[in-house]
């Protein structure tokens, strides 16, 4: 199996050198036991409120590859404990689903089109997360999900 995350916006650089948050999505995105890729989609025309969540829904749906079964983050999603989510995954990954695409939406959130065609609208939890630390914190609970999945003792719950 394969995950995408999707996200609009991107990582900025702190005195020329990765942000603390790149470097935590990097430190697990390279830990999971199947691949993980980032695409940062962005939209750089001045335009605010529903037209601007149309359009990064747009950039999201546009990368989403072909088939991928898709995740929308939305605070008013499922919530999952750990083991539960590696459940999840795991019978996506035994239901043969090749793509798993996770997206996030923008500072004005996910338009409701994107969360619609979503199969599963998942939250990280009742608090609201920076949308750059929603990153490594989902590469995290994906190597937890795999690490619960195969046994290993990263997870002991």
């Amino acid at each position: 199996m394969n995950a995408h995350l999707i996200a609009v916006g991107k990582f900025g650089k702190v005195k020329g050198k990765p942000s603390p948050e790149q470097l935590l999505f990097d430190q697990y995105a390279a830990r999971p036991g199947f691949p993980l890729s980032l695409k940062e989609v962005e939209e750089k025309r001045p335009i605010e409120g529903p037209e601007r969540q149309r359009r990064e829904a747009s950039l999201l749906l546009g990368a989403v590859p072909a088939g991928a079964y898709l995740v929308a983050l939305d605070e008013a999603g499922k919530t999952f404990t750990s083991p539960a989510f590696a459940t999840w995954l795991g019978q996506r990954r035994d239901d043969g689903v090749r793509d798993v695409a996770f997206v996030i939406g923008g500072a004005d959130g996910l338009d409701p089109g994107v969360r619609e065609k979503a199969g599963l609208v998942l939250s990280l939890g009742a608090m609201t997360w920076p949308h750059l630390l929603v990153r490594g914190l989902l590469a995290e609970q994906l190597y937890r999900a795999h690490a619960i999945l195969t046994g290993h003792p990263y997870h002991r719950g």
